[in-house]
């Protein structure tokens, strides 16, 4: 029989983890999965993980969901793919179709693309010909946050503030302006300001909804987030909400900018869109940014980018099945349930502990943030480390231990996520 140890070893000889320094990849016990039910992960062993990070943010209703399951056999037995450039296929626009009407986008068009980052590069592409097909000069700079992270291409790396060892990129990324992080004191207020005093050289300000995902879930009042939408709209500076990571129920809405009253020009779209089955993303434009792209075939107002995945068939149709599910399971219901049941635990069990700093929590999005007495005791991995042990998957962004349930959770898995936590940050903290 194949053991774990073997499997990481051929894993270690022809694979290349992103995040990761392979040189000590095997030595960090890394699962390996071989199934899933449900919401739990089972590895080569058989042992059973209850999936507490929604498989990095992108399960939404869990694992091998029958419903999901039949809509891609379904449509395996038409077509997988084909191109989307200059033609159509059934399953791309039956997505979209009912997707448009969910989207708090005005009159939204979709671009469909594989990943988050993807999708961002593009709303940047967009955001910066839309003023030159306009006729307006100079608008060719973008204004976003402290702490942001919006991807690992090029376009994303720029607007996002850097970190996870992406500095070394600094000399390919170009310059933007940059306000402060969101959860600092008047960060809206001179973001604000920014945004007037820069409205002549900006072509878009990127916003994460509410939260920043990979900051460590750092937040942002739903208020602030409109009153910087109100204010672009004024200065005439196109609003692009990144929703790779809030989208699909995670803040508790469909969307995070619905809780901020927020109609954004460019929205991008991502991880839960297929329910986590298979890489989709999208940019979705409004009616007013769409039509500065139209004019004489093949003229300069042409959006020339496009992916050669875009829109592939399997991807809208699970993604399809996942949207009516959504509904027809009144899945936002439960997400708020057990937003409110995991926020009171929180609040009670794991905020009071002396190693813990600060907890965040929007919807089914909580960063737990420990206080470790000195630098280096790299508490973060050490305390999922100890929860992958009881047998529950989560995972650090630094010294941020990250929760993500996936939204079709139970009340006592809830419970077990939290008393596995509050059980492994004890054991981290009292063997220092």
């Amino acid at each position: 029989m194949t053991t774990h140890d073997d499997w990481v070893k051929r894993d270690a000889a022809v694979l290349w983890h992103g995040f990761t320094q392979m040189s000590t990849y095997a030595d960090n016990t890394p699962l390996i999965i071989e199934r899933a039910e449900g919401r739990e992960l089972i590895d080569v062993d058989g042992n059973r993980y209850l999936d507490a990070i929604s498989s990095l943010w992108v399960t939404t209703l869990g694992h091998r969901v029958p419903e999901l399951d039949d809509a891609l056999r379904e449509q395996i037995d038409r077509i997988a793919h084909s191109t989307l450039l200059g033609n159509g296929n059934v399953a791309a626009i039956q997505l979209a179709e009912e997707l448009a009407p969910l989207l708090p986008v005005d009159r939204p068009h979709l671009l469909f693309a594989s990943d988050g980052a993807a999708a961002v590069e593009q709303a940047l592409k967009i955001a910066f010909q839309y003023w030159v097909n306009q006729g307006v000069a100079g608008k060719r700079t973008y204004l976003a946050f402290g702490g942001a992270y919006h991807g690992d291409t090029i376009g994303s790396l720029s607007v996002g503030a850097g970190g996870f060892g992406t500095d070394l990129y600094d000399p390919l990324r170009f310059p933007v302006l940059r306000a402060p992080d969101v959860d600092a004191p008047g960060a809206f207020d001179t973001a604000i300001a920014m945004v007037h005093e820069h409205a002549d050289k900006l072509a878009a300000v990127v916003i994460e909804p509410l939260v920043q995902g990979a900051a460590g879930m750092r937040l942002s009042p739903a208020a602030d987030v409109a009153r910087l939408g109100e204010a672009c709209r004024k200065a005439g500076v196109l609003l692009i909400a990144d929703e790779v990571a809030t989208g699909f129920g995670r803040t508790g809405t469909l969307f995070a900018s619905q809780q901020c009253h927020l109609s954004p020009d460019l929205m991008c779209l991502g991880k839960g869109l297929t329910g986590g089955y298979l890489p989709m993303a999208a940019t979705v434009a409004s009616g007013a940014v769409f039509d500065a792209f139209l004019g004489p075939d093949l003229s300069e107002f042409t959006l020339y980018h496009g992916h050669s995945f875009s829109g592939n068939a399997l991807c809208a149709a699970v993604a399809r099945r996942h949207l009516q599910l959504l509904k027809e399971w009144d899945v936002l219901a439960n997400v708020n349930d057990r937003s409110y049941q995991l926020g009171v635990r929180l609040d009670t069990e794991i905020a009071p502990i002396t190693a813990v700093r600060q907890v965040r929590q929007q919807g089914l999005m909580v960063g737990v943030e420990l206080w470790p007495p000195t630098d280096g005791l790299r508490w973060g991995r050490r305390v999922c480390a100890e929860a992958v042990r009881r047998g529950v998957l989560l995972r650090p962004l630094g010294d941020v231990v990250v929760l993500m349930p996936i939204l079709t959770s139970t009340a006592p898995e809830i419970d077990r996520i939290v008393d596995v936590l509050g059980a492994s940050i004890d054991a981290v903290s009292n063997d220092r």
